[in-house]
């Protein structure tokens, strides 16, 4: 019996974390457990842009559009390996990210979470920050981060 069956994946549909998702669907293949994919819209940084509330309902519907989109097709990729997955789209306005994932991993009780990282390091991570290494240091779970491509 496999110690990790309920493995956390957060998606925002770039390279970095469809190659966390590709790490994910190989260990949850042979450990026979199940994703819980995410994706975050964090739409305070839109909310302080818009002009108007029709513009602000019009982008936060792209975002949901994106989000839905970028869940079918992981969820896709997972069933395609055999693996079982559902998805969850959530919606914050104030926080970051990062505290999402992790309140996500303890409400749903993942045993893992697994995501993409870009490996930054010095200033651009000091300037960028890092939901990766965020989690990593409060999740309640352990974390396996997967570097991207171009991660050096």
């Amino acid at each position: 019996m496999s110690v990790y069956k309920h493995i956390l994946v957060p998606l925002d549909g770039s390279p970095t974390a469809d190659r966390g998702l590709l790490e994910a669907i190989r260990l949850a293949s042979e450990l026979k457990s199940e994703l819980r994919l995410l994706h975050v819209i964090n739409d305070f940084p839109m909310l302080m842009e818009m002009s108007t509330i029709s513009s602000f309902e019009a982008g936060l519907q792209k975002m949901r559009d994106y989000g839905e989109s970028v869940l079918s097709k992981a969820q896709a990729q997972a069933t395609a390996a055999g693996v079982q997955a559902q998805t969850v789209l959530r919606e914050v306005t104030q926080g970051r990210v990062a505290d999402v994932v992790t309140e996500e991993a303890a409400k749903a009780a993942c045993d893992l979470v697994v995501m993409g990282t870009h490996g930054r390091r010095g200033l651009s991570r000091l300037a960028l920050g890092s939901d990766a290494d965020r989690v990593a240091r409060s999740s309640p779970v352990p974390v396996l981060l997967v570097r991207g491509a171009s991660a050096s």
